[in-house]
């Protein structure tokens, strides 16, 4: 009885719907434009429909807690970690208004957590002890020509005696020799002493090379009359004697320029257990837009971004020790755009995918290749196609990540281009001879597409904009599944808004995926008005989710060392035909370069599934993971959280 009447109601709501199609065909497009999103939502929500295609489902945070998300990390406590920082938004960073939540996605609470500096446009990366690592940020924001009012640039700042260094302080004033135009330094510079060079082989002394710092200055007024073209030496005032004679600026050109966004050194470690940050050592040089990437001695590399002024840091890489909590510069130095996609390989080598997310040369560090950090030696990965066209472009490690192939997905030319790419690369870095081989298609021009490792060994691609954030109404409410084992790509359920620049996904301990931010340059497509940003979380629940019951998992240890192995209970282990362990996201601007799915050895019996992690610390970095068991369907267990030390 009840299944007829089901029956019964669903044949009326067909009928009815059908009735608002026909009375809209005759009526006006808004009826027709109501009956096809009732038809519409009907149909995505039947169950067939989602066991094939899956489901979204948004999420909004009460008004109090909403906020412009930028980055987005998964912590081991289950919650994950929402930084804005100032969120893109200038009269946020003038009142010092800096914002992180941490929302916990079973209970569906939000919190607010004291946030210390601006972290917007910062690098993460998990570290071995659970804790997130957070370094660089907002130290000002950019000024476009016209919104400049007074000359400046960049100065250098020399220091002719060997004896001594000598600090320059804020505020400090700068006159040209030739041009008498006077530039007050808006930071103080520690300007190392002069280095003694003799001759190697008489021991004669031949010199000093000065030693030297950069600052930058601002012209005493406004106006294009303080502007200068050429180089000129500037006189320190303030200073008398030797350190008058000894200290000098010299400076290019200091204009009405366009001035970019500069960063900040300050690092902290997240801690998931007090929820709070924790200040660490400061990196030796400011970074905004940087990349953190995990080193097979467990350091952590930092690279890239834009300085304390505004500039590409020149190559200028470091490393950050867990135990200390100091940094150190690494021996030789290496330039890449900000926010590159580095990952550690299985040889402790580090892969660079050339896929990065904003500013550089167009010809400085872009071509993919292999990177040696100890002796710096950088051997280049051939076959790239759309290789002009890598700037907002995703990278991922494919699963199971024992191929050690990977996926460059879309990207667009740099800067503000127009030029999208609707690639897919794959590399095997496994191979004698590495070579990108193109993928399938994606349809369509993609900047920024979001990538998510699933349990079942598939790829949750979605998102993007055709154009430069967005521009021209041109976001993609499109998803796709990418299966590495038949390299194939199938449309499934399409998301309900779109997500484009400043944004980002990761994937939950329960299987679903979460899909965060989104700054539109326009919100119109004629580009007349302004875009705002999307507060709101979407869900993905994918298809393996509505398969029916998914299997257990439970008990087992919470620690377990590469080589040994844990015994965990399922009530379906007889069924379970896949394990992977997955390192948790922290992802930002399509960079997320700490998911990986390791697959793991496994034994039955009885009701017990016996698992063993790989010895390699290069493949398994120390720190925790989520531990999925899936069945024959590709359904997963919930995730089962297990720390490697």
């Amino acid at each position: 009885m009840t299944e007829r009447a089901g029956h019964r109601r669903v044949r009326r709501f067909a009928i009815g719907t059908a009735v608002v199609l026909a009375v809209a065909g005759m009526n006006g497009p808004w009826l027709y434009r109501v009956g096809s999103e009732r038809y519409h939502e009907y149909r995505i929500d039947r169950a067939g429909y989602k066991a094939e295609n899956g489901r979204w489902e948004i999420v909004e945070f009460p008004e109090e807690y909403r906020q412009n998300t930028i980055h987005a990390a998964l912590l081991h406590t289950g919650k994950v970690l929402l930084v804005a920082g100032s969120g893109n938004d200038q009269d946020n960073f003038d009142a010092k208004k800096f914002d992180t939540r941490l929302w916990d996605p079973v209970k569906g609470t939000v919190k607010k957590v004291p946030t210390p500096n601006d972290l917007f446009c910062t690098g993460h990366t998990q570290l071995g002890n659970g804790n997130l690592l957070i370094a660089g940020g907002t130290k000002r924001y950019e000024k476009l020509q016209g919104d400049v009012k007074k000359a400046g640039g960049l100065m250098i700042v020399y220091n002719e005696n060997p004896d001594k260094p000598i600090t320059v302080p804020a505020g400090t004033r700068f006159t040209g020799k030739e041009n008498g135009r006077t530039f007050v330094s808006k930071d103080p510079v520690l300007v190392p002493r002069a280095k003694k060079v003799f001759d190697e082989a008489t021991g004669r002394f031949l010199r000093n090379d000065p030693g030297f710092g950069r600052i930058y200055v601002e012209a005493a007024r406004e106006g294009a009359k303080y502007e200068t073209g050429t180089q000129d030496n500037y006189r320190v005032q303030g200073l008398t004697g030797p350190d008058a004679r000894n200290t000098y600026g010299i400076a290019q050109k200091l204009a009405l320029d366009k001035k970019d966004f500069q960063g900040i050194r300050d690092a902290y470690e997240f801690d998931p257990v007090a929820e709070r940050y924790v200040k660490v050592d400061p990196m030796k040089e400011a970074r905004w837009y940087p990349t953190l990437t995990t080193l097979s001695d467990g350091k952590i590399l930092s690279v890239s971004g834009l300085d304390d002024i505004g500039q590409l840091v020149p190559g200028k890489n470091e490393v950050f020790d867990p135990r200390t909590k100091e940094w150190s510069h690494t021996a030789k130095e290496r330039q890449f755009p900000t926010y590159p996609a580095l990952f550690l390989m299985q040889n402790g080598k580090v892969f660079y995918s050339g896929a990065n997310a904003g500013y550089g040369p167009d010809d400085v560090g872009r071509k993919p290749g292999v990177w040696d950090v100890a002796t710096n030696r950088f051997t280049e990965v051939p076959g790239l196609s759309d290789a002009n066209m890598l700037e907002t472009a995703n990278t991922v490690l494919l699963p199971p990540a024992q191929d050690e192939k990977y996926m460059v997905i879309g990207g667009g030319g740099v800067g503000e281009s127009r030029l999208a790419s609707e690639k897919t690369r794959i590399v095997d870095l496994s191979a004698r001879e590495p070579r990108f081989v193109d993928g399938p298609s994606l349809g369509t021009g993609t900047r920024y597409p979001q990538a998510s490792l699933l349990p079942d060994d598939s790829v949750l691609i979605a998102g993007g904009s055709r154009d430069y954030r967005g521009r021209g109404d041109s976001d993609i409410l499109q998803a796709r599944l990418y299966d590495p084992s038949t390299d194939e790509l199938r449309r499934v359920a399409d998301p309900l808004m779109g997500r484009n620049y400043h944004s980002g996904s990761l994937l939950l301990p329960d299987g679903r995926v979460m899909f965060f931010g989104s700054d539109s340059l326009f919100g119109d497509a004629a580009n007349t008005k302004p875009g705002e940003f999307e507060q709101r979380v979407e869900i993905y629940t994918p298809p393996y989710l509505y398969r029916g019951a998914r299997p257990s998992l439970s008990g087992g240890p919470r620690t377990i060392a590469r080589g040994e192995s844990g015994t965990f209970t399922s009530r379906q282990a007889s069924s379970v035909k896949n394990v992977r362990l997955i390192r948790p996201s922290a992802s930002t601007h399509v960079t997320d370069v700490d998911q990986r799915s390791v697959a793991l050895d496994f034994t039955v019996a009885g009701d017990e599934v016996t698992v063993t992690v790989p010895r390699n610390r290069n493949l398994v970095p120390s720190g925790w993971y989520m531990l999925f068991v899936t069945d024959g369907e590709g359904t997963p267990s919930q995730a089962r959280w297990v720390r490697v030390p």
